[in-house]
């Protein structure tokens, strides 16, 4: 690597063709960068006791290997958001001065050919920035002064016609302008192809801009180092068609989302919101992943994108699970998505029929708003993250109903008498569920679906502090009781598209009026239609009335007791796998340590519970606390928790945050005796009692 500070215009005259690769992603930089890089350059040029402006770094490397006669272009490993907002200045101020030269060496000819065309060259070779797909063409289009292209890169657009606007807000006095372009100064960084490894530089860079998504990162770190034309393939087959499919259904941030519950499936461990780009490389880095492949890879990748925008984004063409996801997302809860990415992808592979996938998904939605409605705790997250490993695939969507029935302590499924309890206890108004469940109840098992987003909650007492005389009277001596108590619950509210004209009136003009209750189409609305009066019994029999109903809306799972029975014996999880699927484990040194470290393990506590994976076994109290890899002369052990937690007097411990391993954390050790295990199991308390932490 070389590198060395540079004028920016010198770098662009004398630079071979600068080439954004197409791993990198499209121009993103807002109004709000290109201002600030445009107040800088003018403070700079009208100042003279600044001598230079630093705008960060240019890194580079040769897109192949140069010789003499055949010089190549230079890939922008950095600073391609900058490098392109400078170029639209300075194709803005070309285009501005004309055949005029305001300033020395400033005019429309010198600027274009120096900075940013070879006036020697022919197509392509022509700009001396070039940019990846639809940036690409729009970019060329603006330096050579010909019209934009009919799909033009709305980001290049936008943001030329604002930098056309500041250039000629100058009123042809580009002295400022000019000056501060001659001061402006990057590091020129130059990398050799054989010897450095530009995804770390790349990592390492700290430069003004834009903060790279996770998505980004992952992206420059699968595509960087293959080779060009596995690159381009790879690129173009799978991931530009899906960056797209983000783009059109929704944003690119859901990108990082996605990935996010794709690692969490693959895992099954949540990573943090800012190091799914260090999850990824540790997954990229196991075994299998290695094994099969980066394009298998980035084809399963692209493949769990697709569902994710079908459940999430709204793309999904079956309307029976359109609308199933639909309603859940009216939760607005995002945890469930993990274990419905593989619920999607066995119904995908014709492991899942369309109906038991639909139901699944309701189950989903009832367990999560049931909880949401009688319990505070909110462990939803590590439930969905390990519940691909709970399913039997042979008879799915039993084992699905099974396993949310055999969930104990805070993660269980409230039952209906919980359920029925608390839903007319809880106050759903001001919650960010206060619609969603109106239009669950008014959409149930209706095939003409209605819009509540077109109506507004109505308080049938009215919120007001001091109600009307008629409201006391129909209420009685405890009116303000009654209210104080009802007025945010379920049975107080409903829609209706004419809350300015119901206002305060009594509960007689609300349902007589002209669009009152007994005129609405609204289902809700049926039974305050035949009530003659709203006093407390009227409405507690409505509470009880919605609440019967909410039993429907949000049911629970339904399966048979011998099933259930046989699905959860023995205090441990079923699974697809068993020991048999672990030859170590049925004979040898690792069959007599795994035998006593299993009862040791099982003794912590009660709710303790051990669950066989394809690769190792998992112990488990809201989620894994310590996985067993069995290998043929010892067990490797990973406890799920921080390197710099784990308290190790014996330092018989090692730090594997980096590496790509088959178990849960960052603590690996290994046991090929009985000598240790004293010490083990002290270490592995350690990893369940964080475990306990969170759960309290």
């Amino acid at each position: 690597m070389k590198a060395r500070e540079a004028r920016f215009l010198n770098f662009l005259q004398s630079s071979s063709q600068l080439e954004v690769p197409i791993y990198q992603r499209t121009y993103s930089w807002s109004e709000k960068e290109c201002d600030q890089l445009w107040k800088d350059i003018l403070h700079a040029g009208s100042n003279d006791n600044v001598t230079e402006h630093f705008v960060g770094s240019v890194v580079y490397v040769e897109a192949a290997q140069s010789q003499v006669t055949n010089k190549s272009s230079l890939l922008l490993i950095d600073g391609q958001q900058r490098l392109t907002t400078l170029t639209l200045i300075l194709a803005a101020l070309a285009e501005i001065v004309g055949n005029d030269e305001p300033v020395d060496d400033f005019s429309a000819e010198k600027i274009r050919h120096r900075y940013l065309v070879d006036p020697l060259e022919k197509g392509e070779k022509r700009n001396r920035l070039i940019r990846s797909k639809t940036d690409k063409a729009t970019l060329s289009a603006l330096v050579n002064g010909e019209p934009e292209p009919q799909d033009a890169s709305y980001r290049i657009t936008q943001n030329y016609r604002f930098l056309f606007k500041r250039v000629a807000s100058q009123q042809y006095d580009f002295t400022a302008l000019c000056h501060g372009l001659k001061k402006l100064s990057i590091v020129d960084v130059s990398l050799t192809r054989d010897q450095d490894n530009p995804q770390v530089i790349f990592e390492s860079m700290n430069s003004k801009g834009l903060e790279l998504s996770q998505s980004d990162l992952i992206r420059n770190y699968v595509l960087m180092v293959l080779e060009s034309n596995l690159q381009q393939r790879l690129y173009e087959v799978y991931w530009y068609p899906m960056e797209q499919m983000f783009r059109v259904a929704g944003d690119i941030k859901d990108f990082d989302a996605f990935m996010r519950d794709y690692l969490t499936l693959k895992t099954g461990s949540i990573p943090n919101k800012k190091a799914v780009y260090e999850a990824f490389k540790k997954y990229s880095l196991t075994d299998d992943v290695v094994e099969e492949g980066v394009e298998a890879l980035v084809g399963d990748i692209r493949h769990f994108a697709s569902y994710f925008c079908a459940m999430v984004l709204g793309t999904e063409e079956n309307l029976k699970l359109s609308r199933a996801f639909q309603d859940l997302a009216g939760l607005k809860v995002d945890v469930a998505y993990p274990f419905l990415l593989q619920l999607y992808h066995d119904y995908d592979t014709e492991l899942l029929n369309l109906n038991d996938f639909a139901e699944a998904v309701y189950l989903v939605e009832s367990y999560i708003f049931r909880r949401t409605v009688c319990t505070t705790a909110r462990s939803h997250n590590k439930t969905f993250a390990a519940f691909a490993n709970a399913l039997r695939k042979a008879d799915y969507l039993n084992s699905i109903k099974a396993h949310f029935l055999a969930m104990t302590r805070e993660n269980r499924f409230p039952n209906d008498a919980e359920f029925e309890h608390a839903i007319q206890q809880y106050e759903v108004y001001n919650k960010p569920i206060q619609k969603y469940w109106l239009d669950r109840f008014e959409n149930f098992n209706r095939r003409e679906r209605v819009n509540v987003d077109d109506y507004t909650i109505e308080h049938i007492i009215p919120q007001n502090g001091d109600v009307s005389s008629a409201w006391k009277k129909e209420l009685g001596e405890n009116w303000q009781a009654i209210k104080n108590e009802h007025l945010h619950r379920m049975g107080n509210l409903t829609l209706t598209g004419y809350n300015s004209e119901y206002g305060d009136r009594s509960f007689a003009e609300k349902r007589d009026m002209e669009n009152g209750f007994k005129d609405s189409p609204i289902k809700l609305n049926r039974y305050l239609a035949q009530l003659d009066r709203f006093d407390e019994e009227a409405l507690l029999g409505r509470l009880a009335e919605l609440a019967k109903k909410a039993l429907k809306v949000w049911s629970m799972p339904k399966i048979d007791e011998e099933y259930l029975g046989k699905y959860y014996e023995n205090n441990t999880r079923a699974s697809s796998y068993a020991i048999e699927d672990h030859p170590k484990l049925l004979g040898g040194v690792s069959k007599d340590l795994f035998d006593q470290l299993q009862t040791r393990i099982l003794a912590l506590d009660n709710d303790v519970q051990m669950e066989f994976l394809k690769r190792y076994v998992a112990f488990k109290y809201r989620t894994n606390f310590v996985d067993i890899v069995p290998k043929i002369d010892r067990l490797t052990l990973y406890l799920n928790m921080k390197f710099s937690q784990i308290n190790d007097p014996h330092e018989i411990c090692k730090d594997v945050s980096n590496l790509g391993t088959w178990g849960n954390g960052d603590v690996e050790l290994q046991m090929s005796s009985f000598d240790d295990i004293e010490n083990i199991i002290d270490l592995i308390n350690q990893s369940l009692a964080k475990q306990m932490d969170v759960s309290q």
